[in-house]
């Protein structure tokens, strides 16, 4: 027990460095955000009603594109180099490393998106009521984002030769998420709470099988390795 502890505590330490290292990664998800505002922002004009009619949709949208430019790097360099035969060896199962990773993943590229939101929502205009809202949609559906990038992940890891097949997987994935995390801004309080706990339904849906597939897309790969 202490030393499966030990060695899941390694990978977090492991992660939250490589992670720090690479904050470039970040800094190019943020620009390519913030840089797909501005062009909306630009092609439309400052026409406020229709910002506020289409602005969370396009918030979202940039947020799933965003989401794939870190695709390739989900799993695909620690299957290169080993790392994730090492830490199976060293007692963690492949669906403990995958859930290790989502949560730190979720945690760098995610949360900081939180900073960058309001900064969105005041280039488009869009009522400063809707923020709040904006905000919670997004920390549930930021987790299912992850998950699923996570997943298609580990697939590219079975189709090294194709990778737009993992964006693919992620855009269909994650409508349900874009639909849900739109509609709570825009529903009635009446029906807040019910969009909410259908979109935490989601989340936990993922979050649970996320690990598991990625656990098994691993241990194919690394056996046709």
């Amino acid at each position: 027990m202490k030393h499966n502890f030990n060695s899941i505590l390694a990978l977090i330490q492991r992660e939250i460095k490589i992670t720090y290292r690479n904050f470039s990664n970040f800094f190019s998800i943020a620009m390519f955000f913030l840089l797909g505002i501005l062009i909306f922002v630009f092609s439309i004009g400052d026409n406020k009603d229709v910002f506020n009619q289409i602005g969370i949709g396009i918030i979202w949208t940039l947020i799933l594109l965003s989401n794939t430019l870190s695709l390739r790097k989900f799993f695909q360099d620690d299957f290169d180099d080993n790392s994730l035969i090492i830490f199976n060896l060293s007692g963690l199962s492949y669906e403990i490393i995958a859930l290790i990773k989502i949560i730190i993943i979720w945690f760098f590229i995610q949360l900081p998106f939180f900073l960058i939101i309001p900064i969105a929502v005041f280039l488009l205009n869009i009522k400063i009521i809707n923020i709040q809202l904006m905000l919670i949609s997004f920390l549930i559906g930021s987790v299912v984002i992850t998950s699923i990038t996570s997943i298609s992940g580990s697939m590219n890891l079975l189709n090294k030769k194709n990778f737009a097949i993992g964006s693919l997987i992620i855009m269909i994935l994650s409508i349900p998420v874009i639909i849900f995390g739109v509609s709570i801004v825009n529903t009635s309080k009446e029906l807040l709470n019910a969009q909410l706990n259908i979109l935490l339904g989601i989340m936990f849906f993922f979050l649970a099988i996320a690990p598991w597939i990625c656990g098994i897309c691993i241990k194919i790969s690394i056996q046709n390795k």
